[in-house]
């Protein structure tokens, strides 16, 4: 007889990380060519810009002074570092497109950046329309495998130790401590080595950027003059992803937790079980469970034989 062929499963989270992978790459990839040209013409710009205003203006009135102010808060909400000659600048070359492209799907928005071309601002439109489900997805997918990771490894321990409460207790607690490590207690040390902040700022732009605030008052990247080696943003990138995923579980086993609350009251699991004894007794001394029915019946023919009793002793007057 021939063989029975056990169908192949395919790793549906391993094809989905693929495909968000290859969606943040295209989106790099135009966001770099859309927007990089126009950036260093902004950059040339305001450099001649200023030093045309140095050159003619040594003594500048409130009017030229205004608008010099207003030109530079415009040029920094376009994303442009403005200290400094550079005029090679780095917001828009591809890993910093990435980054872009990774903050833009997530939801994140720091506001310090953003497409200054009206092609760049179309495909932002599409890009994020079909990359927020996408990400929602493959967070949602993420968040279950590590907790399908964590209630495997304690059922494991729990057969071997034989104790499952405890274990799957003890087990959700390393996982928990593992995160605040990965996601929260460790980048700061990084960021404090690359930006130059402190563990507390840290600490504030690791929780800001995974719980998707974003207020853009930190945003890594940024130091004027500094060159950032290519894997750190996409370091930050893959922090993003899974921290997030982390986060949005531990927020949802706080809310399952908060909505079954009842059932760890002890007082209501007194109640409820002091009910049952109280049942068991009934259905002992008379035989069945007492239904709502049968009660109604009693009561009416309570209230009935009653009634006769009360005719009857008028009658009798």
């Amino acid at each position: 007889m021939p063989r029975c062929c056990t169908p192949c499963r395919l790793p549906v989270t391993l094809i989905l990380l693929l495909l968000y992978l290859c969606y943040l790459l295209l989106g790099a990839t135009v966001f770099w060519a859309l927007e990089s040209e126009a950036e260093q013409n902004l950059n040339l710009n305001f450099q001649h810009e200023k030093w045309e205003l140095l050159r003619n203006h040594t003594c500048m009135d409130n009017q030229t002074l205004e608008k010099f102010i207003m030109y530079i808060v415009d040029t920094y909400k376009k994303g442009l570092i403005l200290l400094g000659n550079d005029t090679n600048p780095e917001t828009w070359n591809f890993p910093g497109s990435f980054f872009f492209s990774v903050t833009a799907i997530t939801t994140i928005g720091y506001g310090n950046l953003s497409p200054s071309t009206v092609g760049g601002r179309v495909f932002c439109v599409f890009f994020a329309l079909f990359g927020i489900p996408l990400n929602l997805i493959l967070l949602k997918r993420i968040g279950e495998r590590m907790l399908s990771l964590v209630q495997r490894y304690a059922a494991f321990l729990g057969r071997k130790v034989g104790r499952q409460k405890s274990v799957k207790f003890i087990s959700s607690l390393c996982a928990l401590v593992t995160g605040l490590l990965l996601f929260f207690l460790l980048p700061p040390i990084l960021f404090r080595g690359m930006e130059g902040w402190t563990y507390e700022e840290g600490f504030y732009y690791s929780f800001i950027t995974l719980s998707t605030i974003g207020f853009g008052d930190y945003v890594i990247g940024r130091v004027p003059g500094k060159k950032y080696p290519e894997w750190y943003r996409n370091l930050v990138s893959l922090w993003i992803l899974f921290g997030m995923a982390w986060l949005a579980l531990v927020i949802t086993l706080c809310t399952n937790l908060l909505e079954n609350s009842r059932d760890f009251c002890l007082c209501c699991k007194k109640k409820e079980g002091e009910k049952v004894d109280q049942e068991l007794i009934d259905i002992t001394l008379n035989g069945h469970a007492p239904s709502p029915l049968t009660e109604a019946e009693d009561s009416e023919s309570t209230s009935s034989k009653t009634e006769s009793l009360e005719s009857d002793r008028k009658c009798g007057e």
